[in-house]
Parts: C-alpha cells; structure tokens; sequence
C-alpha cells in the first residue's frame, strides 16, 4: 500500500451484527448516503455487485465542486472487511477500507484511508476539490461516516 498506516482513520462501536454492518458499508449506494463528499455512484461494465474486481464510478461533491472517479473493489469478505482503490485520470487517488470486528452483541467498525496521490497530483486534486488538508477533511469525514453508519446500523 506504499505507506505503512492510513493516513487518516476513525472506529466506531456499533450494536448491531457485523453481517449487517457490512451489508450497508459493502453497497455502494448506501455508502454514498453515509458519506460526507461521496454522493453516487454506478456499477461499470455491467457489474451489479460488490465483489473483488467489481469496479465503480463514484460521483464526489464538496458544496459546489464535484468530480468523479473509478473506484475497484480488492477486499470483499463478508462481515469482516470491505476495501476500495480509488483513481482519477487513471491516477492512484486513495484506498478506502472498512474492517469489522465483532464485540459482544455487536461489532468495531474502523474505517481506514490511505492517500495515494504522487506528490505532482496534490496541487491539482485540491484544486478541484477545495480541500488542502486532506488528511484532516478526511478524519473528519470519517468520523461523520461512522456516526451515520452506527445510526442506520442500529435503527434498521
């Protein structure tokens, strides 16, 4: 993955099963309600499921910029790990990563992002964007996520 931890990350405890959990963070759709600047997405090459390989195109939007990506999904393992690469112009954007451990009656869910961008990609990918500290729009991102996954998780 290049660098050894996430750039930014967040966990969360969630009464509810990690089967379920992982329903809603494996589906696209439903994670784009969740999400803070992750907004849509469809299925590419007539892919209808989230399995490794499946790959996407997500829409983004941050108040009024939005921009798309491709994202292919590499971890798909039920009720334990969902994960995503992310890319723009064909470029290494982000890995996005949901791990689900179960605890008691119901699960931790930590959700992990690496940033991915060479150096030379930064300065243009802000601009569109409109983020400049991405590692800490990204926690804070998280943890907005999070709270809206344990709130659909439990409340179901």
């Amino acid at each position: 993955m290049g660098q050894s931890g996430p750039s930014a990350t967040g966990r969360i405890e969630v009464a509810a099963e990690p089967a379920r959990v992982y329903d809603l963070v494996s589906d696209p759709g439903v994670l784009a309600e969740l999400a803070e600047e992750y907004s849509g997405f469809r299925w590419l090459r007539g892919v209808t499921g989230a399995r490794v390989g499946a790959r996407f195109r997500g829409i983004n939007r941050r108040g009024v910029r939005l921009w798309s990506t491709v994202s292919t999904i590499t971890d798909a393992d039920a009720g334990k790990r969902f994960a995503f690469e992310v890319r723009s112009l064909g470029i290494p954007v982000s890995r996005w990563q949901y791990d689900i451990e179960p605890v008691g009656d119901g699960c931790v869910v930590t959700e992990s992002t690496w940033d991915k961008r060479p150096s030379w990609f930064r300065a243009p990918s802000s601009l569109v964007t409109g983020v400049w500290q991405r590692e800490d729009k990204n926690r804070a991102n998280i943890a907005a996520t999070l709270q809206r996954l344990k709130t659909r998780a439990e409340h179901a």
